[in-house]
């Protein structure tokens, strides 16, 4: 437990510290973001504000990791090296694209091409690594079965596995993306999800078949140090949001978006909760399904639109609400999705034991 104490609490010192010195280089070297002619005016307002901040929330989390290592000697594991794998990865691909936007002056940044072949092949290497590095309990980062609550019945050739890993970590890591929209709102609800997470793997650590075999117990190779991942990933966004919110001093950017995202579906995998992810990560679920409606309809209706724009908070915003109350009342919404993701593990244990 110290060390996910650690974790979280260097990563949110380091994030809150951090960030001011980033808004600083960041605002220095004119790295401010662009805002699109065709989204709402009140946007206009925010052309300039330094982005890119997410660059700090994966430095915080690396530097929690690694001291929460030290604090308790142990040697990182492969689970929790696939994660932050994901987080850098993800992160730079994230990075390249803001800084297109920057020095281009171009508010699409990378190529969609381009951008989907750094997405790709960041989740493809992750999904091969995660089906090797099998410890002395026979356990690997990740299984070929489907998971909701933990592993089930169906089982996925290796090929199939790397395919749905891929679908994973590009659908969470772009559905965190569009969220990122106003000030503080996909920060502040990947800060609950990230604390569920924590919660979760602190569960399946207690509740594993190494330390606590019994008909409930958890065949998790690294619960632990997921957990300590979890907890500096909800101390870096925690710091970051202090920032963050509106009215924002820095924006995350692809940089952090795309790298939460991808952690996001990295715990997920590693902890045996894929599917659950959709119910935790409800807030992320909704506001992409509304980008997938509103351009379905489009095309099927001959240019009729179901929203005023997407993704969905936007076209709050058009209806007249502010931005402050939009973000409040999505992170209550973000919150009501992870107590119930929560309810369904804790009870599904429940009636395991």
């Amino acid at each position: 437990m110290i060390s996910i104490l650690t974790a979280g609490f260097a990563a949110v010192v380091v994030s809150i510290l951090g960030t001011p010195l980033a808004i600083r280089i960041l605002a220095k070297r004119g790295y401010g973001q662009l805002i699109r002619d065709d989204g709402p005016t009140t946007h206009h307002t925010k052309r300039g504000t330094p982005t890119m901040g997410g660059a700090v929330i994966i430095i915080a989390v690396l530097i929690g990791y690694i001291l929460a290592h030290l604090v308790r000697p142990t040697a990182p594991s492969a689970s929790g090296l696939l994660v932050l794998f994901l987080l850098v990865g993800l992160g730079l691909v994230g990075f390249l694209d803001d800084y297109i936007k920057i020095s281009k002056q171009r508010s699409l940044g990378l190529r969609s091409g381009a951008k989907m072949t750094g997405q790709v092949s960041v989740a493809v290497a992750f999904g091969i690594m995660a089906i090797n590095f099998e410890n002395d309990q026979g356990y690997t980062p990740a299984s070929t079965a489907i998971s909701f609550l933990r592993d089930s019945s169906w089982e996925l050739p290796a090929a199939a596995f790397v395919i749905w890993a891929l679908l994973m970590v590009s659908g969470s890591s772009n559905a965190v993306n569009l969220t990122d929209g106003l000030d503080g709102l996909a920060t502040g609800a990947s800060v609950m999800v990230f604390g569920a997470y924590t919660l979760i793997s602190v569960w399946q650590f207690n509740q594993s078949c190494a330390v606590t075999p019994g008909p409930g117990c958890y065949e998790i190779r690294d619960p632990h140090d997921l957990a300590v991942i979890s907890a500096a990933l909800m101390g870096a966004c925690f710091g970051f949001l202090w920032w963050n919110a509106s009215p924002a001093k820095i924006f995350m950017g692809d940089t952090g978006s795309l790298a939460l995202g991808g952690a996001l579906a990295g715990l997920a995998i590693t902890s045996r909760t894929e599917l659950l992810l959709v119910v935790l990560g409800g807030l992320f679920a909704v506001i992409t399904l509304s980008v997938i409606l509103q351009v379905g309809w489009f095309k099927l209706s001959g240019g009729k639109r179901l929203f005023r724009m997407a993704p969905l908070q936007h076209h709050f915003e058009l209806k007249g609400w502010a931005e402050v109350t939009i973000v409040i009342r999505f992170w209550i919404v973000a919150g009501m999705f992870v107590m119930a993701g929560v309810g369904l593990f804790y009870a599904e244990w429940v009636a395991t034991v």
